[in-house]
């Protein structure tokens, strides 16, 4: 019997690969650019068994409340990358933003940010700044799922995250603080009714501490875990968030979803392939 594959494929972007040189990504993730190209071989290998996929693409301004143009410390300095930013740091004057006009609202997103538990504000370098190399989806996945675009006659849907600068969104499901003024923003439920059609979901993509994490949780919310796969070598964590992605994986696998690596996924793939026939 035929069923209903769904590949995701969050954030496969050139600043997140640890690319070779020349390329300079502007956050590389320590594995990332293997793990695209294992991605990019089971795309090739196993396409035929996969009804749907999808890409998110993180997408910023360079102004961005998680960039250090946004803000400034109390030597009037940028914090550096990797400066996680409280609102007890803003009452305090250790930070601030460099637009003066913005605190009440940034102290606002601040509290409600913290309030939910899940992450406090990091300072990142750039990054996926919307029109540059940084932000383009790395060579060999996009090549791969164009070639499936042109074989299957179907279009490799594109979901957008992070151009709203008042807000993290990590996860393609929703900001985590959501803007009441921004529907981008907010819960995305024709992504989310998109992948309840799936019998199983692949999930793949940079940073598995991070991106990858936010997401997946977000949708085992909507959607019933036990239909989620993590393919474990076609992810890794951000440098120093490697215990936050190894629980967030235990987490998964108590709620119901599967790991499997990339090898173990493409027969089941290839099998499907043959009852689509």
């Amino acid at each position: 019997m035929k069923l209903h594959y769904h590949l995701l494929i969050i954030d496969p972007q050139n600043d997140f690969c640890d690319l070779p040189p020349p390329a300079t990504p502007a956050l590389p993730v320590p594995g990332a650019h293997q793990d695209m190209l294992r991605l990019a071989s089971l795309i090739e290998q196993g396409g035929a068994g996969l009804s749907a996929i999808t890409v998110t693409l993180d997408s910023h301004h360079r102004y961005d409340v998680a960039h250090p143009t946004f803000w400034r410390a109390a030597d009037g300095a940028a914090p550096g990358p990797f400066t996680q930013i409280s609102a007890v740091d803003v009452r305090a004057g250790r930070f601030a933003p460099r637009d003066e006009s913005a605190l009440p609202r940034v102290l606002s997103y601040l509290d409600s940010l913290e309030s939910a538990g899940r992450y406090q504000l990091m300072v990142w370098p750039v990054h996926c700044e919307i029109g540059s190399w940084g932000h383009n989806v790395h060579d060999a996945v996009r090549a791969a799922y164009n070639a499936w675009e042109e074989e299957r006659h179907a279009v490799v849907a594109k979901v957008g995250k992070g151009a709203n600068p008042w807000t993290e969104h990590y996860s393609a499901v929703m900001a985590e603080v959501p803007d009441p003024a921004d529907p981008a923003s907010q819960l995305n439920r024709e992504l989310i009714a998109s992948l309840a059609l799936a019998d199983t979901i692949y999930i793949t993509g940079e940073a598995g501490s991070h991106c990858v994490k936010a997401t997946t949780e977000h949708i085992a919310d909507h959607i019933d875990p036990r239909k989620l796969v993590l393919v474990t070598d076609c992810m890794s964590p951000v440098s120093g968030f490697e215990a936050q992605y190894l629980e967030f994986a235990q987490v998964m696998q108590r709620r119901g979803a599967r790991l499997a690596t990339s090898a173990e996924v493409l027969p089941e793939l290839l099998a499907n392939a043959e009852n689509m026939q």
